[in-house]
């Protein structure tokens, strides 16, 4: 059995979470990662069992243009304060996995100054990602690029991690991902892929790269569009989808990330449990964004800053936190125990038994086991969740 089948993970954006600046330049070194730790035993008390961590390797400005893939980006510490938490993760039973960018490299890395042949050509000039100057393409036709994040890929796999989420892996052609992923588990059989995809056939993507998981973009925008228009036969058709998409592959489920407006923003703060239930009932390998658990809000904006509301800092300690958001912590972590508790729900079958505009009926089921959930918008947001071994959770509670 695979991380897909039991993990559930706490996605932190370190850049952001740990107050690093982000567009500022900042000399020297600084141990912002070691700051993460005491987050370590919140993540376990909620019954997450896995850390998923955005960009930690040297970058420019944002992590996502990487300049150097061996090397922890001085802001937030050294390869000294990695091992550090690979340990105390090690310790509280969770595993960890980082964000690789594989698609591009900063304008910065050394292989742009260089002119590197494996760098993407468009004529004469380098191929820049989706007009991102400050990204240049690799060239993933070419075998020393397989061979470059191949080597990366091990590096980090034999530190400690436990797996691999692939960014804009749809930019990416699949036989790339097919061929590095079966090198590098040549020496980590279980080693975890994550490919971030938008749109498109999740499937067949995912079998055509070798990739463990997809983003479920699709039920995302299912979820929280249907609940701001209060129109569930929109839920209806995302959950349709995601059955067939998941008869295939298990689908990394979520409601927020580091690239999406904040769910408590998108559906408001009485909807939230409702989005938390779909996250932990219906087939896949379930994410959180961290802050969603306590019902922080936060919307894309313009220019340079845009991603800042979405990507805040963390207090020091949960205990910092503000008091506000704990009846919503206190929901995720009850609909996580329910989670585990039915670990079949994973890789179960889910079909829509009911619905209207402001209420949907849907079950899960694997083998003899299933689970009935209903959803209600008016006159006030409700969930039940009923069970085949009679377990039963409700909110508000009854």
């Amino acid at each position: 059995m695979g991380l897909v089948d039991h993990a559930i993970w706490w996605q932190v954006y370190p850049l952001g979470a740990l107050g690093a600046p982000v567009l500022e330049r900042e000399d020297g070194l600084h141990h912002r990662l070691e700051r993460l730790e005491p987050w370590l035993d919140y993540v376990v008390e909620m019954g997450c069992s896995g850390l998923l961590l955005g960009p930690i390797f040297a970058s420019t400005a944002h992590g996502y243009d990487t300049i150097d893939h061996g090397r922890i980006d001085p802001r937030l510490g050294d390869d000294a304060d990695f091992d550090r938490l690979v340990q105390a993760c090690r310790e509280r039973g969770l595993v960890l996995m980082l964000d690789g960018v594989f698609n591009h490299v900063g304008v910065e890395h050394p292989l742009v100054a260089a002119n590197s042949p494996m760098l993407k050509h468009q004529g004469d000039a380098l191929a820049v990602w989706e007009g991102h100057d400050g990204l240049v393409e690799l060239d993933h036709t070419r075998p020393d690029v397989a061979d470059f994040v191949t080597d990366i890929m091990l590096h980090w796999l034999r530190r400690g991690i436990s797996g691999w989420r692939l960014d804009v892996a749809y930019a990416v052609p699949p036989a790339f991902w097919a061929e590095v992923t079966t090198r590098v588990r040549g020496e980590f059989p279980k080693a975890t892929f994550l490919g971030e995809v938008i749109h498109g056939d999740y499937a067949t993507l995912a079998r055509e790269g070798h990739l463990d998981s997809i983003t479920a973009y699709e039920l995302w925008k299912g979820i929280w569009s249907s609940l701001q228009a209060e129109n569930f036969w929109e839920l209806a058709h995302a959950l349709t989808r995601h059955a067939e998409f998941s008869a295939s592959v298990v689908l990394n489920t979520f409601v927020g990330n580091h690239d999406v407006d904040r769910i408590a923003s998108l559906v408001g703060e009485e909807r939230a449990p409702l989005t938390a239930a779909i996250l932990f009932t219906v087939p896949g390998m379930p994410s959180v964004y961290y802050g969603d658990e306590q019902g922080f809000t936060g919307v894309r904006g313009e220019g340079y800053h845009a991603d800042f509301p979405i990507r805040p800092p963390l207090p020091a300690t949960p205990g910092d936190l503000a008091p506000q958001g704990a009846w919503l912590k206190e929901i995720y972590t009850a609909l996580i125990g329910l989670r585990r508790r039915h670990p079949w729900l994973t890789r179960a079958a889910v079909q829509v038994t009911g619905k209207d505009n402001t209420w949907i009926t849907y079950r899960a089921t694997s083998g003899d086991a299933w689970l009935e959930v209903r959803l209600v918008l008016s006159p006030t947001a409700q969930v039940t969740i009923t069970c085949s071994d009679q377990e039963r959770w409700s909110w508000p509670n009854t």
